[in-house]
């Protein structure tokens, strides 16, 4: 990869294709917003805890499934250990929903989109959507009474609007790879974006932060103090 710079010797030319993205990266999400060391004072409130305990919620989420993937189903149906896995598996996933409906209606109420954070909310309400439907596969591969009974209740709904062939609720093998593969891949991309973007802009600030506060303003000297609804709040 070569580089070069311009005439006044501050931006950089890329001659390839890596240079170009790597510039990209840089301009939009250099290193201290994406590993800030600090964060605006308001974030100290209770409402921002919810988005990260139900990132912690979700970690634990895909190792435990993880490790009962790899056990089977002979195993955390009879094993002690197994019954303990799949029970925190179950509660982990609770604990995802109840933080992320929390930290949606949280951000519902503050107007979280603010300040060029539309694609923010909006990934956010993708990752709940595609979490549901992760979920409803979650109680399919139960390999009991109850899965078969939310199974064959959904199964005429989904064939219906043409999706049962390649959603076949009745056929455990294929349900099995949508919940441990798919759609959790999908899950984890998206909050990784939703992630990335609320590090390119920022956390939402409250509608009540006041102008003057110094965790608001900018970090150069020269700067002033910029308006909160504008969603412009310094440092990440």
């Amino acid at each position: 990869m070569t580089a070069a710079s311009d005439s006044s010797g501050q931006v950089e030319r890329y001659s390839t294709w890596t240079g170009r993205t790597r510039g990209w990266l840089l301009r939009r999400i250099p290193p201290d917003k994406l590993l800030p060391e600090d964060q605006p004072s308001y974030v100290s409130s209770w409402i921002y805890v919810f988005g990260m305990g139900a990132i912690a919620s979700l970690a634990y989420v895909i190792v435990s499934g993880c490790v009962l993937a790899l056990n089977g189903p002979a195993w955390y149906h009879v094993s002690g250990l197994g019954h303990f896995i799949n029970s925190t598996h179950l509660w982990s996933v609770e604990l995802f929903f109840m933080f992320m409906v929390v930290h949606l209606w949280g951000k519902f109420w503050m107007a979280a989109w603010r300040g060029g954070r539309v694609l923010t909310w909006i990934t956010g309400m993708i990752a709940f959507v595609v979490s549901i439907v992760t979920a409803f596969t979650g109680y399919l591969v139960q390999t009991n009474f109850d899965s078969q009974w939310i199974a064959f209740q959904a199964k005429d709904a989904l064939n219906a609007v043409g999706v049962g062939a390649w959603f076949n609720v009745a056929d455990l093998g294929q349900i099995l790879m949508w919940h441990i593969t798919l759609l959790p891949l999908a899950v984890a991309l998206v909050v990784a974006f939703h992630v990335v973007l609320v590090r390119v802009h920022g956390v939402a600030p409250p509608l009540d932060a006041a102008a003057g506060d110094a965790q608001l303003r900018g970090t150069g000297a020269a700067e002033s103090a910029p308006d909160p609804a504008s969603g412009d709040v310094g440092r990440p």
